[in-house]
């Protein structure tokens, strides 16, 4: 593993640790971990709650962080499985029959990547404009960009940078990117049907990708399963799957 890679999953760990009530060291271990769900400084910002079940792998043990209530189920659940293996349907399927008993269910998985390869993509062939914290707000509401900023302002989790695609005065797509943990900016992406398959996306989240770099702070990205589309951007911007966790939604 190389010195950057290395650097960048030291500090996805502690990441995680916060957000996960466990110690960074519990991502490397054999057996799969289970924690009491907790609200701890420096996780990402998603909700005012703890979680009621979350679980997440970077692609060896399972690490699990719960309310008490879950405990006994999932300490048999996981016993002796595989960690990445249990997210899986054969093996959610239970989950969700648990969760079920408690009003509530699964969420879609989450894959996230980071980066960990030079962009393959080079430098645009359209006009740019950014647009910096405040300079956001007109965009907000607008039906176009569910994906690379927030429905609405958020103060948890503010959308910092936004980087649009022109066509003339026509937006063609926009990427932006959020402020999900201290140091941490995911990045997400629209582009408008008429504009697809020119390579905007991609030229996009390439720009953004450096942009954050170049402030010192972590990019990352992710995406559903099913979406090899936005995998195929991801890919050709140097990024790469890190990790991947699923959550449970109250009913």
């Amino acid at each position: 593993m190389n010195t950057e890679k290395t650097r960048l999953f030291a500090a996805l760990h502690t990441l995680l640790a916060h957000e996960y009530n466990c110690d960074p060291a519990d991502f490397t271990r054999a057996e799969n971990v289970l924690t009491v769900s907790a609200l701890r400084d420096g996780r990402r910002c998603y909700g005012s709650d703890p979680y009621f079940f979350s679980m997440v792998t970077t692609g060896g043990n399972a690490v699990i962080t719960a309310d008490t209530c879950l405990h006994p189920f999932l300490e048999n659940w996981m016993r002796d499985r595989c960690g990445h293996w249990l997210f899986e349907q054969p093996n959610t399927r239970p989950l969700e029959a648990e969760l079920s008993r408690f009003g509530y269910a699964l969420k879609n998985s989450y894959h996230m990547f980071l980066p960990a390869a030079k962009a393959e993509v080079g430098e645009p062939d359209f006009a740019v404009r950014w647009f910096e914290d405040g300079e956001i707000l007109p965009f907000y509401g607008d039906p176009r960009f569910p994906n690379a900023i927030c429905a609405e302002p958020l103060p948890h989790r503010p959308d910092r940078l936004v980087v649009c695609a022109y066509d003339g005065e026509t937006i063609m797509g926009m990427a932006g990117c959020s402020q999900d943990a201290p140091g941490w900016l995911q990045i997400g992406i629209d582009v408008l049907p008429a504009y697809r398959s020119r390579g905007v996306g991609a030229g996009l989240v390439a720009m953004m990708r450096k942009a954050i770099e170049e402030r010192g702070e972590i990019p990352f990205y992710g995406t559903s399963l099913s979406n090899y589309h936005s995998w195929n951007i991801a890919i050709r911007c140097g990024f790469r799957p890190a990790w991947v966790e699923i959550g449970a939604k109250k009913l």
